[in-house]
């Protein structure tokens, strides 16, 4: 592949004259540009992407900051992964690149984010799993540089951030038991220093008030398999006139976990104990009995951090205040909470989806 330098020789002019036709300056003529723009055709010439970021002072690039520090063994959760996929769709229809960083916080201190950034010549930046009290974090935010946090609630100037209606869906979750009859709910809580897990448990701490129900039995996992497993064996372990009838597990993973505690410990689901997972990720559907669950809408998420990023890049001045983004989240009903065999109804969140029969050991 030709260089510019090359291409220049070829065409017979200055490689300040092949930037500038390449770059559809005013000031090269028209015949210049054509001869140049067929030469480099020819030639296989492609302009250096971090050349021209260095001569317009930004690039059309924006990075993923991804600190996943609390997955343990290199674990990675499949909706975090589902919700790249939508960041990096977005930002291709929106003709941007997407850098995926790797911070050294530890030898970079409080300069980490920020020298990430002006290495190159960021447009804006998203942010995931990362701990909204890093000084790193802060030093980024008091920048000029647009940021928004996924599921991370950061403010400023030229931030803000993007989650599901994670408060909501728990709600209509425990709604949705209670129609079915139970009356001794669990949860599975996720980190709670981390948004979503921390909106969920008060979702589901709000539907047990409203609806008369005790909120005393939950547990706390961290999102992932073994911890549900671990939960879901505690609660199995309870005698069975203390045991609760139905269980709203925070996250999908740690949900299947549970499942595969109950079946060990020789319960069904959902004829001991109901289930109903969040996220909705792609095993839920597979497994049998199939979760029942809160779906967030990873492709939704992905788009809307996106647009939202680029809302604050077009707003230079920072003049316009741009608010928080919440996305709708659905009850998608399957087999795990006893209403029914199939995929059962589609509703959103805040509306009553399934019937009030089928659920084996609930009480009245």
């Amino acid at each position: 592949m030709a260089g510019i330098r090359e291409l220049a020789k070829v065409c017979g002019v200055s490689v300040a004259t092949v930037s500038r036709a390449l770059n559809g300056r005013p000031e090269v003529n028209e015949e210049t540009r054509r001869q140049i723009q067929l030469a480099a055709e020819v030639l296989g010439y492609r302009p250096s992407v971090s050349a021209r970021a260095l001569v317009r002072g930004r690039s059309d690039a924006v990075g993923l900051l991804w600190d996943s520090a609390y997955e343990t063994a290199g674990r990675r959760h499949p909706f975090l992964l589902s919700v790249l996929v939508g960041i990096k769709q977005a930002l291709d229809a929106a003709g941007r690149h997407l850098i995926l960083l790797n911070v050294e916080t530890d030898r970079l201190g409080k300069r980490a984010y920020l020298e990430a950034a002006a290495q190159f010549q960021l447009e804006g930046v998203i942010l995931m799993g990362v701990d909204e009290k890093r000084p790193a974090l802060r030093a980024l935010l008091r920048s000029d540089l647009a940021c928004v946090g996924f599921d991370v609630p950061i403010d400023g100037s030229r931030a803000t951030y993007v989650t599901s209606d994670n408060r909501e869906g728990a709600i209509q979750a425990v709604r949705h038991l209670h129609a079915l009859g139970h009356r001794k709910i669990a949860t599975i809580t996720g980190p709670l220093n981390m948004m979503p897990a921390e909106a969920r448990l008060e979702g589901y701490r709000d539907a047990a008030r409203e609806l008369g129900l005790a909120d005393e039995y939950v547990y706390s996992g961290d999102f992932f398999l073994d911890s549900g497993y671990t939960c879901g064996a505690k609660l199995a372990k309870l005698p069975p006139e203390h045991r609760p009838t139905a269980v709203f597990v925070a996250g999908d993973e740690m949900a299947l976990g549970a499942v595969h505690a109950f079946a060990d410990a020789g319960l069904s689901v959902p004829g001991d104990i109901a289930v109903v997972g969040f996220d909705d990720i792609e095993a839920a559907a597979l497994v049998r009995p199939a979760l029942t669950t809160i779906k967030q809408d990873s492709h939704a998420l992905g788009a809307a951090a996106v647009d939202t990023l680029l809302r604050l890049v077009d707003d230079k001045d920072g003049t316009h205040t741009v608010e928080p983004v919440l996305t709708p989240t659905r009850l998608i009903v399957r087999q795990s909470c006893g209403a029914g065999e199939g995929d059962g109804g589609v509703g959103e969140a805040g509306e009553s989806v399934g019937g009030a029969g089928g659920a084996a050991g609930a009480e009245g």
